[in-house]
């Protein structure tokens, strides 16, 4: 049997929390992993990182440097807010260790390009857990597309709307930063349209706006269209400050527009709708998929299997570079105005990386 991957999990508050809860404790009991230490700046979190088997107070630090100087370790796991994500993977890659970070890569397509370069050059490896395009009701819809059985795919409609506008309902600091709705809200979904496309995107146009109501400072409504380099079409409909939230957060609506059906994911329900010339269409509900684990404990063990020499799994940094770049594109293209070719903005970001 092979020996459990040694992990060092930096960040156990917020989602580092969800991680000691959900994700660690089923790898450590199955024998795929093991902890050698973990980090936060609050030593309060202490007691609760704690519960995870194998792992005890001593081997809880405030300091980073440190607990990686002093465990040794297979693979680090990166936990906290993106603006950091960059000091972590330069810290793992000083201890020749791989990585498993939370998205995105990083907070500007800068420091995306920067991680990239790194992690590229150490020869190490990467993986970027956007786990909403591997929540089962994604799953279910990305499979039905691939299965062939409702032809070609031309074109995908996207919605995730939100009534949030009152400040502090969706976090604080969402209110106060610039692009909200594109940095923290769409994000998953930009990952979710190149799954499902089965490509990456070749040009995006995005119109963001603020209504007169809404109390964030930064834009937080948006209109989106994509083109993949596969031709297929995308339009995506994001909103915070609606009056009711339509498709919230893991309900959002999917509609696959292919030769011989329309797919519509629907808060989670999956309908094919289908017809002939002069004959009413008719619909059938698509059952979703089932297997143990979805999101990001599937995730992980990809990560582990593929750390012991499984397949390369979905996420790796080179896919995930353009999942960022594609979102820091829309960006580009709602502050200037214009539809931005996503490749050449990639490519120029990692030439300026170096």
């Amino acid at each position: 049997m092979t020996e459990p991957k040694r992990f060092i999990l930096v960040g156990l508050g917020g989602w580092g929390a969800y991680w000691l809860r959900q994700v660690l404790p089923r790898l450590c009991s199955a024998g795929l992993t093991a902890p050698a230490a973990c980090v936060d700046i609050d030593p309060g979190t202490f007691p609760d990182a704690c519960r995870l088997p194998g792992l005890s107070e001593q081997m809880c630090y405030t300091d980073a440097e440190k607990a990686f100087r002093e465990n040794p370790a297979d693979f680090a796991i990166i936990v906290v807010p993106p603006r950091w994500h960059e000091r972590y993977v330069d810290l793992a890659l000083e201890h020749g260790l791989d990585i498993l970070c939370e998205k995105p890569i990083a907070d500007t397509m800068e420091g995306c390009a920067r991680v990239f370069r790194k992690v590229s050059s150490a020869g190490r490896k990467m993986m970027v857990t956007m786990s909403h395009r591997f929540d089962q009701d994604k799953q279910t819809l990305e499979r039905a597309i691939r299965s062939g059985r409702y032809g070609e795919l031309d074109y995908l409609i996207g919605r995730n709307t939100w009534m949030c506008r009152a400040y502090g309902t969706w976090g604080a600091f969402r209110y106060e930063m610039p692009d909200p709705l594109l940095i923290e809200g769409t994000v998953h979904h930009f990952d979710i349209m190149r799954s499902l496309a089965g490509s990456n995107a070749r040009t995006v146009y995005a119109s963001t706006w603020n209504p007169c109501w809404s109390e964030f400072k930064g834009d937080a409504q948006a209109l989106v269209t994509v083109v993949m380099e596969n031709g297929v079409r995308v339009f995506y409909e994001g909103a915070k400050n609606n009056a009711s939230s339509l498709n919230g957060w893991t309900s959002d609506y999917w509609r696959a527009e292919c030769r011989d059906g329309t797919l519509v994911l629907d808060r989670r329900r999956l309908t094919a709708v289908t017809g002939t010339v002069g004959v009413d269409s008719v619909t059938t509900e698509i059952p979703l998929e089932r297997q143990e684990v979805w999101m990001n404990p599937w995730l992980a063990e990809m990560f582990v299997g593929w750390l012991n020499g499984g397949p390369e799994p979905p996420c790796t940094l080179e896919d995930n570079i353009q999942c960022c770049a594609l979102m820091f594109a829309a960006v580009k293209s709602a502050h200037t105005g214009q539809a931005v070719d996503v490749q050449e903005f990639l490519r120029e970001s990692l030439e300026a990386a170096g």
